[in-house]
């Protein structure tokens, strides 16, 4: 097994005890913080297994199923918890969460035809708005409040954004016989 799918499943293996941190109140705010490391640091290891496949061409068929779902896992853990814990809409985090299971459909259907569908600029600025905004509500700073809403409402709108562009541009896939 290679670096990058090392670090994938390391991802993987953080997670939970990212959500034990989360959900956790016996330690309060110091909890939190272990809870934003983890995070952190699972989320840097996205960045560093990518990195490292794509420069020493360690791509693999493990990686290519395994990364996007460890990221999925990890985001969707995050917004969960954040539901759990009254602080993030449940109708928010279903938008977010419905765009990821129909984007991993579409990228099912193109699979099977032989269609690989690269991220695009609209997907990379999503990602990177959900991150920060995972980030700030983690940290739970009253005087971050407003920046912590522009950036849940920011990472709404980037998501369904991002799933128009995403249909409008390979709409295609779905028709029988691919294009």
């Amino acid at each position: 097994m290679n670096l990058p799918n090392k670090l994938t499943i390391l991802r993987v293996l953080m997670i939970p005890f990212f959500v034990f941190f989360m959900l956790v109140d016996f330690l309060g705010y110091p909890g939190r913080i272990i809870a934003l490391v983890l995070f952190c640091g699972a989320s840097f290891t996205d960045f560093l297994d990518g990195f490292i496949a794509r420069k020493y061409h360690l791509v693999s068929n493990f990686g290519k199923f395994m990364d996007p779902l460890a990221d999925k896992l990890l985001v969707c853990s995050a917004l969960i918890c954040f539901v759990e814990r009254g602080e993030l809409a449940a109708w928010i985090v279903i938008i977010i969460m419905a765009r990821e299971f129909i984007i991993s459909g579409f990228r099912l259907v193109a699979s099977d035809n032989g269609v690989v569908i690269a991220a695009n600029m609209w997907g990379k600025f999503k990602t990177v708005s959900q991150m920060i905004m995972i980030i700030l509500i983690i940290l739970n700073i009253e005087s971050l409040y407003i920046l912590t809403q522009i950036f849940i409402y920011l990472a709404l709108a980037l998501t369904i954004i991002s799933l128009v562009d995403y249909i409008r541009k390979n709409v295609n896939v779905l028709k029988e016989g691919g294009a």
